[in-house]
């Protein structure tokens, strides 16, 4: 079945991914995007709390933004990562779908698929989440930031995660 008919990707997500793809020229963390669908119970709470908090803090509500946000936060907090490593694997793990859930690998069978733009699972999310992010899986602010903390903790930094992780 093709990817596109696993997942739904909202017109917001959609210029999201076309504006990172316009301004970051680079090349992000669980789990293949054909595996991955969209969310929908939590969409409009979610996108709605992160535009705000996004553009309040001066940053774009945009994929760019959000990769930007965190590595301020990140840096604030001492967890490593670079631009190109948190977007390369954001690519490789959801294409830019924040709503992004995989329903079909080993995590999702035992009840906890991965979740958002890294496709992180819940348990993992709760144990590295960083605080001054939202408790929200599906933010990408903390979805991102909450990744590359379990990331330096596992493999030294989210720059060193090539596969699922």
């Amino acid at each position: 079945m093709p990817a596109n008919s696993l997942r739904r990707i909202t017109g917001t997500n959609r210029l999201a991914r076309k504006l990172a793809v316009l301004g970051a020229g680079a090349a992000v963390l669980a789990l293949p995007v054909m595996g991955a669908t969209s969310a929908s119970a939590a969409d409009s709470t979610t996108a709605t709390t992160t535009a705000a908090l996004t553009a309040a803090n001066g940053y774009s509500n945009n994929l760019d933004g959000w990769i930007r946000q965190s590595l301020d936060i990140m840096a604030e907090k001492g967890i490593p990562g670079s631009y190109d490593g948190i977007y390369r694997n954001i690519m490789r793990e959801s294409s830019g779908n924040q709503f992004a859930i995989n329903n079909w690998d080993i995590n999702a069978i035992n009840g906890t698929p991965s979740k958002g733009l890294l496709q992180v699972i819940q348990p993992t999310f709760d144990a590295y989440h960083v605080e001054g992010t939202s408790w929200d899986l599906y933010d990408p602010v903390a979805n991102i930031t909450a990744a590359c903390n379990y990331a330096a903790d596992r493999y030294g930094s989210m720059d060193n995660v090539y596969g699922a992780y």
